[in-house]
């Protein structure tokens, strides 16, 4: 759209339009705890099993994404919500003593199951935007303490286009599927830098797209679900974190994720397949990707 037909605050506006939907399907969420049971749930984005379109039960789909029984016996109970499509915490290889920070952090899911990997001496941060689901891993807090004995874990209300982080400090960032939520993923990735120590790590699972979706399942996909109509294609995503000044990046594809999701016939994702052209597949258009990349200095 040309500049006359534009002021400077309708950019603005639309993202935080867009920040206050998914903010408020996200607090239903979090309010009604897992999404998976209900065949017709409300979400935030419409009458579908979860966030992302899994109709898996939450354990089905972490075991799913690789994460192990014994991982998932030691969460609070509610942490799992079904609302990941990937393993961030395996592919960041954390180490003890780190200090990590999820963008995203949900019900505290991933965040407490880093803060065991860090152990005593590491610091775990979960940041949020909905207060409902700060408050909802703040009141997991006490059973995660119980269960592991530790006391590295806390969570922050901040937006994660503006980190409630100071620079400089953090070992490793990680995120699952969130950051395609966002309307600017170029400000998330230069947050993701400056708050970045020195061969800092990113560690990223997301959700991204093959080829451009067309425009007619796009407005369909913006009235259901966030995650899938966020996505950008591959290479922007991979020029985004090049422009944020990080390197060593790699982007694994993930098709499995989305691959299932179709085959198991997710409400969702069917709903997809029919609006695609004859012969497609959603996986065809969409993919759960893998991020790590690293700050250099």
């Amino acid at each position: 759209m040309s500049a006359c037909c534009n002021n400077d605050r309708q950019p603005e506006q639309a993202h935080e339009d867009l920040r206050e939907k998914v903010r408020e399907g996200y607090a239903k969420i979090a309010q009604q705890g897992s999404l998976a049971a209900p065949t017709t749930a409300s979400t935030c984005c419409g009458p579908t099993p979860s966030c992302c379109g899994s109709s898996w039960s939450p354990a089905q789909l972490a075991s799913k994404l690789g994460y192990s029984d014994e991982q998932l016996a030691l969460l609070p109970e509610g942490a799992n919500m079904g609302l990941s499509c990937g393993n961030p915490t395996a592919i960041a290889a954390l180490t003890p003593g780190q200090v990590v920070l999820d963008l995203g952090s949900g019900g505290g899911f991933d965040c407490f199951l880093a803060g065991p990997k860090v152990g005593p001496t590491g610091r775990v941060i979960g940041v949020d935007m909905t207060p409902d689901m700060l408050a909802k891993a703040r009141r997991n807090i006490a059973s995660y303490r119980q269960r592991t004995g530790l006391n590295n874990v806390e969570f922050r209300l901040g937006e994660i286009e503006h980190l409630p982080v100071a620079d400089n400090t953090v070992d490793v960032v990680i995120s699952n599927c969130v950051i395609n939520l966002s309307p600017d993923k170029p400000q998330v990735w230069r947050e993701i830098a400056r708050v970045l120590k020195p061969r800092g790590k990113a560690a990223v699972s997301d959700l991204a797209l093959l080829r451009p979706l067309p425009q007619s399942v796009r407005q369909m996909v913006e009235a259901l679900v966030g995650c899938i109509a966020g996505a950008i294609m591959i290479e922007e995503y991979r020029a985004i974190i090049e422009a944020a000044g990080l390197s060593e990046i790699e982007l694994r594809l993930k098709p499995e994720y989305v691959a299932s999701l179709t085959e198991f016939q997710d409400p969702l994702y069917r709903q997809i397949a029919e609006a695609l052209p004859a012969g497609t597949t959603p996986a065809d258009f969409i993919t759960s990707i893998e991020v790590t990349a690293r700050k250099t200095a």
